[in-house]
């Protein structure tokens, strides 16, 4: 697992340098939470809050608006109190954004990615995926170009079709996104969700008021979402509102705010968490498997 895990780091790094974008390095002590503090480590910094990040988006977005295309690879954190076999409590995402860029461009980076991780896997690690019981050529079918994309909509009509008790605006959860996935036997890009299950600064619908322009992957044979992203909200009245209506203080996000105070750019963006990636193409049952020290909800030692 860990040549696999050391393989599709590289390949990341490969990835990106190819695709021109520079890595930066976002603070793991943050003064404010992109997607709110529900769900992350609080600490005292000098007699001033600070948390873990759970993710370096914010500072991503300031770094492609000076270098264009970039990206970090780090850990992050989430207080979550989950048991499921798909979380951890700290983990490592790989987060790239992009100025100049729509959501279509990029779902297109995003697919090339996986797929390119994929084949690298395939080309280096064939003894390894088989020790962990992988069929090598069972991978073969996730490099195969464009993935599908449907709509949220869509997504709950099947849904419904298939007597799942669920309604519009609801997220959807490891059975539901399981048997979308399993619908297409490849990943598939799940296509503008409500406002209300979404994080704030992603960016309106041109013709809807109800969901934001953004798309999660989801990875077949039941491993669920690996990738999230959107393009990002650049109108500084609206970003402000979706602030407050968050809940949040704007004090505290007065710096993100103010790359779009004086004009910016179309920028989009998405974040990977490479443990279940690496869950999902090693057929393993449980994402602790795929990091050395797993950090679970009990587990602080060794």
């Amino acid at each position: 697992m860990m040549k696999i895990r050391d393989r599709v780091i590289r390949a990341t790094y490969e990835f990106f340098g190819k695709e021109g974008f520079t890595k930066i390095d976002p603070p793991i002590l943050t003064g404010n939470a992109p997607e709110g503090t529900t769900n992350l480590f609080h600490t005292e910094y000098f007699e001033q809050d600070a948390y873990l990040s759970q993710s370096g988006q914010l500072y991503e977005e300031a770094g492609a608006l000076a270098l264009n295309k970039v990206y970090s690879f780090g850990p992050v954190f989430r207080a979550e109190k989950s048991k499921t076999r798909r979380h951890l409590i700290e983990f490592w995402m790989i987060e790239p954004e992009m100025a100049f860029m729509t959501q279509e461009e990029s779902l297109e980076v995003q697919e090339r990615y996986v797929a390119y991780l994929v084949q690298s896997v395939l080309d280096d690690c064939k003894r390894e995926l088989e020790t962990l019981g992988r069929d090598p050529e069972s991978l073969v079918p996730f490099t195969k170009l464009p993935y599908p994309r449907i709509s949220y909509d869509k997504a709950i009509e099947m849904l419904q079709a298939a007597d799942f008790d669920i309604e519009w605006g609801a997220d959807f959860g490891s059975p539901e996104e399981t048997y979308l996935a399993g619908e297409f036997n490849q990943p598939v890009f799940i296509l503008n969700y409500p406002k209300a299950i979404k994080p704030f600064y992603m960016k309106n619908h041109p013709t809807r008021d109800d969901v934001y322009v953004c798309a999660d992957l989801l990875a077949p044979e039941g491993y669920g979402e690996i990738i999230g992203g959107s393009e990002r909200e650049t109108d500084y009245e609206t970003l402000l509102q979706a602030v407050k209506d968050a809940g949040l203080d704007p004090k505290v996000y007065e710096w993100y705010l103010d790359l779009r105070k004086y004009g910016t750019v179309p920028h989009s963006g998405f974040g990977l968490g490479l443990e279940r990636f690496l869950t999902w193409i090693t057929k393993t049952d449980h994402v602790r498997e795929t990091i050395p020290f797993p950090r679970l909800l009990n587990r602080l030692y060794p």
